[in-house]
């Protein structure tokens, strides 16, 4: 593919708002999960629920969409004055051509299920207020975002679980290449409910402590909430030092409904894609950001496909750890961590991971350390065996 730029880019999660708060937490290895308190939830588990999302007021002109999603919107939105530099996009492409490329998972469903908690006693009809269109509906966040800026063009949302929005960086790089539009603003915004909560733990796949991506002792999955955006745009507009999308390669194994291929054959068949979009080899690597989401299965299938592309020669680890399983956004969350630990010579550690498993053999970060990076790989891989990878390079 053509390189892309990340002209603007930015990341919420429970980590705190924006790139400052996010880069403090990676170079710390601290973390951000808390014991579940959310809602009415009881599960022993842990989340990564993200601050002041209940704090956040929708312009009254967009009020129809009001939902705890379309808040953490909203949020993330506004960090790093990410706005401001859509609209100056805007300014210099105009309004239909600038594209809304977002994925989700569950987007505004909480919604939903506070509105069941209200149904007509006698019918069981829904409240009149309840707007499913606006909120619960997977393309709501994609809608708002493009109301919030006034565009006029195309919009998409991806629900394809865990790859959400990392597909969406490949949609937007295809219509770009197209000559559709002029610039897009991708990304994901996934935000806790019950349903997640409850549903993951219903799989015996939650984790009564934090999560430990690749540990030995892995047992399950931490549930985060997070919203991170990426302005992509022609490469033309690239000075040294700003990121590029250089490949993005995806697959679809079908293996299982919830578990990966045993082998990883999709992951890897994912990779290779990259790879091979990106027009490098796999030595020309020097991190990558695992899928790692801390169960038996997921890390045992992407360790196997990873090793059997790379060896132990490359430096991995999963972030996952620090914000969570932020599910439909994590592919767009650690797009951002790739293109911060470009920008700043930094390659994450895990936290929560405390002896690497052995039976993985790959060269796993438990600790962050320096090091210069050319080109950062990053995986996304969701039920059902919707895979996703992007590669990101740096302006020489």
């Amino acid at each position: 593919m053509t390189p892309l730029l990340l002209s603007s880019f930015t990341a919420t999660t429970c980590l705190g708002s924006g790139l400052a708060a996010t880069r403090a937490a990676l170079h710390a290895g601290s973390s951000g999960l808390q014991p579940c308190a959310f809602e009415s939830v009881e599960l022993p588990t842990w989340i990564g629920e993200v601050a002041a999302v209940d704090a956040q007021k929708l312009p009254e002109m967009l009020a129809r969409y009001d939902c705890r999603n379309n808040r953490l919107t909203q949020l993330g939105l506004e960090a790093d004055d990410f706005a401001c530099a859509v609209r100056a996009a805007v300014g210099r492409y105009g309004r239909t051509r600038v594209g809304v490329f977002l994925g989700t998972s569950t987007a505004g469903i909480l919604q939903t299920e506070l509105a069941y908690r209200r149904r007509d006693p006698d019918s069981g009809a829904l409240p009149d207020d309840f707007n499913y269109r606006a909120t619960h509906n997977s393309f709501s966040l994609a809608e708002f975002t493009r109301d919030y800026f006034g565009l006029e063009g195309m919009a998409m949302a991806i629900s394809t679980a865990c790859s959400s929005s990392a597909k969406v960086f490949a949609a937007a790089a295809r219509q770009l290449a197209l000559g559709s539009i002029d610039a897009a603003i991708v990304g994901g915004v996934d935000s806790l409910c019950l349903t997640t909560l409850y549903g993951f733990a219903s799989l015996q796949l939650t984790s009564q402590q934090p999560c430990r991506p690749y540990d030995a002792a892995r047992d399950g999955i931490s549930i985060g909430e997070g919203a991170a955006f990426a302005l992509l745009e022609r490469a033309d507009r690239a000075a040294p030092g700003d990121i590029l999308l250089l490949g993005a390669g995806e697959s679809s194994d079908a293996y299982h409904m919830s578990s990966p291929h045993p082998e990883g054959l999709g992951a890897r068949l994912a990779m290779e894609a990259a790879l091979r979009s990106a027009n490098l080899a796999v030595d020309a690597i020097d991190y990558i950001n695992l899928h790692g989401t801390s169960t038996p299965a997921n890390d045992a299938a992407e360790g196997k496909a990873v090793a059997a592309l790379f060896a132990d020669r490359v430096p991995c680890s999963s972030t996952k750890g620090a914000t969570g399983h932020t599910l439909g956004a994590a592919g767009a969350v650690e797009a951002v961590i790739c293109a911060l630990a470009l920008r700043d010579g930094f390659l994450p550690g895990s936290p929560g991971t405390v002896n690497a498993d052995p039976q993985i053999p790959l060269q796993y970060l438990v600790h962050g350390r320096d090091g210069k990076l050319r080109h950062a790989l990053s995986n996304s891989f969701g039920f059902g065996g919707s895979n996703c990878s992007l590669i990101f390079g740096v302006t020489p």
